[in-house]
């Protein structure tokens, strides 16, 4: 996995941080300076948790878990949808449905729902239906498709959380939190880091920061993958290499037994013939003459 750059933090804006007088103080071991009122961010340590949350991430997506997007802020929507629609993670970037953690169950009739209309549609009885009524689908659907279409593939609850903003998404958070459900997050100096379990202390406003760590977490979820793919095809080939030990094994003791067979058949016949001499030589009791 490449390491992020001292120059490409800065060069993004990742160091910017907010007004003075809207800092959080648990924020303090991670900003730098104050400049013209504003808080700058220690880049040296943003790399560092960068890094942590990235091999952290890579091991989650070896091991085959889920991960979670939620950027609804206008900056990131766009970005996230590009980025992680490349490794099939599921994404939350219009509105966090209420209770999508905590009430998972609804949300998944939500989705077969959608599931069901298409189903309608596709058949001839869509047809059949009045103008009205085949608007009516179609506004429902397109609904649903907005609000959960980025997660209708995902049929248990995910593994952690990569948030945006946690300010912004402070009802995901309190969820994953609940849950006892990992949260991985950029968090700017007016956000409580105590609340994640990996915070970034970066630039959540800019989309530039905001690109450049998200292409972070989705080139080490890609390498994960790629991992266990790896693992997968290893554990496939040696399998394979196995049942051919076994199938030439099972032919060897086949062989063995036919030669103790003909082996323990031979002495047998040359017994049997030593007895047919014996008997040969045996003097015939004389018959007698009446």
């Amino acid at each position: 996995m490449s390491k992020v750059s001292f120059e490409e933090l800065l060069d993004a804006g990742v160091h910017f941080g907010h007004l003075r007088r809207k800092w959080n103080p648990n924020m303090a071991p991670y900003i730098f300076m104050e400049r013209n009122g504003i808080h700058i961010i220690d880049l040296y340590k943003t790399q560092a948790k960068l890094e942590e949350a990235a091999n952290a991430m890579r091991q989650l997506a070896k091991s085959g878990k889920k991960i979670l997007f939620v950027a609804t802020k206008k900056q990131a929507k766009n970005i996230v949808s590009e980025e992680v629609s490349k490794i099939n993670m599921p994404y939350v970037t219009e509105r966090w449905p209420g209770g999508m953690l905590t009430n998972f169950a609804t949300i998944r009739k939500a989705v077969r729902k959608m599931t069901n209309i298409d189903k309608l549609m596709s058949s001839d009885s869509y047809t059949n239906l009045s103008k009205r009524e085949r608007l009516q689908l179609r506004r429902e659907r397109e609904k649903l498709e907005k609000n959960l279409g980025s997660i209708a593939d995902l049929s248990r609850l995910p593994s952690a959380l990569f948030i945006v903003d946690i300010l912004k998404e402070h009802i995901a958070v309190a969820e994953a939190r609940k849950l006892n459900i990992p949260t991985f997050a950029i968090v700017d100096t007016n956000s409580d880091p105590t609340l994640i379990d990996f915070p970034i202390p970066a630039n959540d406003d800019a989309s530039k920061s905001i690109s450049l760590i998200i292409r972070t977490m989705t080139q080490a979820i890609e390498e994960g993958l790629g991992e266990r793919k790896l693992a997968k095809d290893k554990r496939s080939d040696e399998d394979v290499h196995d049942d051919d030990d076994m199938d030439s094994g099972r032919r060897f003791d086949d062989d063995e037994d036919s030669d103790d067979h003909g082996k323990k058949g031979a002495p047998a016949k040359g017994k049997a013939d030593e007895a047919g001499k014996e008997r040969g030589k045996r003097p015939r009791k004389p018959v007698s003459k009446k």
